[in-house]
């Protein structure tokens, strides 16, 4: 009988494990990236925007989760003005797949935690990629 051992995986990255929820919490598992998100699928593109909500994420912060959102294809920023330079964000494709995972939360909440309100839906951002 001849012993078949399971191909080695090689992670994009320093993941602290292969399980898939591991891997999910180590790109979003803080207490502001699913807010960034959230936003964008709520329409907001630009830093104030995001800035204005009503969790006040730190602007130091709310500067570090984009860039980290951007460097995993998560967000794609496009430049709206040159002088000074300005960006809006926007969803790929990659972060759209995210709206199931918000509503799923949003649901879980409304059932578990009493007072929770949220969206009824996430409206279909817009992407780009």
């Amino acid at each position: 009988m001849t012993k078949t051992t399971e191909p080695t995986v090689s992670l994009p990255r320093s993941f602290r494990s292969t399980c898939p929820i591991t891997c999910v919490l180590d790109i979003l598992g803080d207490k502001w990236t699913l807010l960034v998100i959230r936003d964008l699928f709520l329409n907001k593109h630009r830093f104030g925007e995001f800035a204005e909500s009503p969790e006040g994420i730190p602007t130091n912060i709310l500067a570090d989760r984009l860039k980290r959102l951007e460097a995993e294809g998560i967000v794609k920023k496009v430049p709206y003005q040159s002088n000074p330079p300005r960006m809006e964000y926007f969803l790929t494709s990659k972060g759209a797949d995210l709206g199931r995972v918000l509503a799923a939360m949003r649901k879980w909440a409304e059932h578990h935690v009493p007072g929770a309100k949220g969206p009824d839906i996430f409206p279909v951002p817009e992407i780009r990629d």
